[in-house]
Order: C-alpha cells, then sequence, then structure tokens
C-alpha cells in the first residue's frame, strides 16, 4: 500500500493521499492523472491494467486501486 501511495504522492504532492476519502471526488485526481497513473502502476507493478478497468471509482482510494493493480495481475 506504502508503494500506491508513494505513486500518488510523486503524481499529486500537494495531497498526501492518507484521509479515506474519495480522491476523485475531493478533486485530489482529474482524468489526466488517472492516465499518468495507469502508466505507473503497469509499470511499477508489471502489469497490463485493462481499458474497461480505467474507471473513476477504480482510482478513488487506496483500496480500490490496490484491488485493480490485483485484478490486472500484481501483487500489493
Amino acid at each position: 500500500m506504502e508503494k500506491i501511495r508513494k505513486i500518488l504522492i510523486d503524481t499529486r504532492p500537494e495531497y498526501d493521499f492518507l484521509n479515506d476519502i474519495d480522491f476523485i471526488d475531493e478533486g485530489m485526481l482529474d482524468s489526466f492523472d488517472v492516465i499518468t497513473l495507469v502508466t505507473e502502476f503497469e509499470e511499477k507493478f508489471n502489469i497490463v491494467i485493462n481499458g474497461e478497468d480505467i474507471l473513476p471509482e477504480n482510482f478513488s482510494s487506496i483500496e480500490r486501486i490496490k484491488k485493480l493493480i490485483v485484478k490486472s495481475g500484481g501483487t500489493v
């Protein structure tokens, strides 16, 4: 989970990504950030994220991102 959090902070350093809030609804991540994160997660976790899974709700929390990475074949 810390690896995910570090990638999030590298993408948007103005946020700490510690709170259990919806990153999308709170404006912490936008669509450009999601695309950037897909690339980073694919590279760092050696996975391929299915295009059908690139949905805002899958990037709304660290737990949801973890589930997406695991679904895509990664280990967190």
